[in-house]
């Protein structure tokens, strides 16, 4: 096997994005005075082996249903490639979903210390979120290819991943730590748009029905705006609800490199450069994540 075609094809430039719920989760239990090292760091494992699975099977799923081909704009894939063979890929596949497993069944039991119900309703959480990550775009009939790609981000890197996370911690449902789920849910979903708005002649041509494909390359440019523009509103709606006025919103300095960046979409035409910016807004996500969780919690 591959050993550097496969790590490439874990696409470790996703996993600060992946992890930024689970700092925010963190965050805010903090502030409560509810943080336990020892679930933040299981809840990180467990997400990064599930944005791992997710990208493999993501390599394995587009190369399948034509999505990944010589029409693509951005990194060459690994079993495009022929770097990675589809038995070694399904291989890397099957061991990552049983670290998925091994690693979120050990954070349900250190949280909620044994068996009990709400470890149950939150591994069956966790099966679906495997399962989320494997039929993105695996499987005969993958919901990415129907553009629910959207929807899916929005909802496992946002609304789960911070209050499910914030939940581990408290053992309790705060509706404020809503608002911070929908600002990292936007934040993540923009990243997809961007990887979407980059792959946009090649998922036309697979039938790829995404939000670009649906809607076209300038209106998603439009789409782009509304996601961060509605991150930044829910940040500060949360911000005022945990700590009210009385302390710093730090994380308002990255307006600046946010703009200048929405800039350079809304200025750009179809086929244009613009994979750069999927790593950079991924980071300034998770940038994103320390500044506000310094600002609530210190």
């Amino acid at each position: 096997m591959n050993i550097s075609a496969l790590v490439s094809a874990f696409r470790l430039r996703t996993l600060p994005l992946a992890s930024a719920s689970i700092f925010m989760g963190g965050f805010l239990a903090f502030q409560k005075g509810q943080f336990a090292i020892s679930i933040f760091v299981l809840a990180l494992l467990t997400t990064i082996c599930l944005q791992i699975l997710s990208n493999l099977a993501n390599d394995y799923g587009d190369s399948q249903n034509g999505a990944d081909n010589e029409n693509r704009v951005g990194p060459i894939r690994a079993v495009q490639s022929g770097s990675i063979t589809i038995s070694e890929i399904k291989l890397a596949i099957y061991f990552f979903i049983a670290l998925s497993l091994v690693f979120g069944i050990s954070l349900l039991f250190v949280s909620f210390g044994g068996f009990s119900f709400l470890f149950f309703l939150f591994l069956f959480f966790g099966v679906l979120a495997i399962l989320a990550a494997y039929f993105y775009t695996a499987g005969s009939n993958p919901y990415g290819y129907a553009g629910l790609g959207d929807f899916s981000v929005f909802l496992f890197f946002g609304i789960v991943g911070v209050c499910g996370t914030t939940f581990l911690f408290t053992k309790s449902f705060d509706f404020m730590s809503v608002f911070p789920a929908i600002s990292i849910g936007c934040f993540s979903v923009a990243v997809l748009n961007l990887n979407n708005m980059r792959d946009i002649d090649s998922d036309i041509l697979a039938n790829k029905k995404t939000i670009p494909v649906r809607i076209g390359y300038s209106a998603s440019k439009y789409y782009h705006t509304l996601l961060i523009f509605s991150a930044f509103i829910a940040s500060i709606i949360a911000h005022i609800s945990i700590v009210g006025f009385g302390k710093t919103m730090y994380f308002l300095v990255l307006i600046i490199p946010f703009v200048l960046d929405l800039k350079y979409i809304l200025q750009s035409q179809k086929g244009e450069k613009i994979d750069h910016l999927l790593k950079k807004t991924a980071l300034l996500t998770l940038g994103f994540v320390m500044l506000f969780g310094f600002g609530i919690c210190f």
